[in-house]
């Protein structure tokens, strides 16, 4: 099967390729990154690697008659981002997700499409079903933009789904592991990693007992590579992780204790951090029968095994 991922040389992108070349299929992908994640798939000749935008209509348009299947994973990703540039965010994650769509129906490719847990927003039912109402924040709170963005490519996808085009959503519940963003930005276990490894204070906002799913990214690829290939998942929305909750102080005095480090856990305040377009979510738990039933992977990697495996990473000096 040929294969393009938008997005592919991001920390999904690449362990996606990485399974999609063992399988045997080729693998294109289009991304305006570096190639560090994927640099070790260069030299294979299954593999090709575009460095282009997805909002580049001539690009996309090439790429997408030569394949049978599309993941659409490239998208503006980052709490620093939802703040700091909330154009950018939903410039690309509309127009981006609009673009594919409308090439994927032009020539009849399926599309598994990338969204996320934050799609929710603070909904305070948990866990999250699939069906579940979305509750936001005020739009003057940029912090929802990236949501927004989210929920707006889903409506597209299944209105073109409603015209006919085979297409998943796949939303994601805190994806870890190696070949995470570089430490000291993204998310939160990125964030921690640079200080625990520094011996530096871990700064946890608020009290530290807000609560989230942490997934293996092994884990997570597995529902994605059959989110491509399953007909039973055409149409279908999929929250992808696993519902066992941890507390973010929780996740910060394990990282310190896995890593053997001399940090100390400090709380600060969200604002002195994130400023006045930020609000945090309490709980992110996902339900995940459908995931189990339909797609039939389970999300079954401990949290300290994959944090063992993702600090060793980072520790290798991978990530700086």
């Amino acid at each position: 099967m040929k294969v393009l991922i938008t997005g592919g040389a991001g920390f999904l992108g690449s362990h996606l390729t990485d399974a999609l070349l063992a399988r045997g299929d080729e693998v294109t992908i289009l991304d305006v990154g570096g190639d560090l994640k994927v640099r070790h798939n260069l030299s294979n000749p299954r593999f090709h690697y575009i460095r282009d935008s997805v909002l580049h209509a001539d690009i996309l348009e090439s790429l997408i008659l030569k394949c049978d299947l599309i993941y659409h994973l490239a998208a503006v990703v980052g709490v620093e981002h939802y703040v700091g540039d909330p154009y950018e965010v939903l410039n690309v994650n509309i127009n981006g997700a609009q673009a594919v769509l409308k090439l994927a129906y032009k020539y009849n490719r399926k599309v598994v499409f990338s969204s996320t847990s934050e799609v929710y927003g603070r909904n305070p039912k948990v866990p999250f079903a699939e069906d579940d109402e979305r509750v936001l924040g005020s739009t003057r709170i940029d912090r929802w933009c990236y949501s927004t963005s989210k929920a707006a490519a889903e409506h597209f996808c299944f209105a073109y789904h409603r015209l006919g085009l085979p297409m998943v959503v796949l939303r994601y519940f805190n994806v870890y592991g190696p070949r995470l963003d570089k430490i000291d930005v993204g998310r939160v276990i990125t964030i921690f990693m640079g200080q625990v490894l520094r011996g530096e204070p871990v700064t946890v906002i608020g009290d530290g007992k807000q609560t989230r799913c942490f997934t293996y990214i092994d884990d997570a690829i597995r529902a994605t590579v059959e989110a491509g290939t399953n007909e039973r998942a055409v149409g279908e929305i999929f929250n992808v992780g696993t519902d066992v909750e941890t507390s973010v102080l929780e996740l910060a005095e394990t990282m310190i204790r896995i890593a053997g480090s001399r940090s100390k856990v400090v709380f600060v305040p969200q604002e002195s951090v994130y400023g006045d377009s930020y609000e945090d979510v309490p709980r992110r738990v996902p339900r995940v029968q459908r995931m189990h039933e339909i797609l039939k992977v389970r999300a079954e990697t401990p949290l300290e095994k994959g944090l063992r495996q993702t600090i060793e990473w980072f520790k290798a000096g991978n990530g700086r």
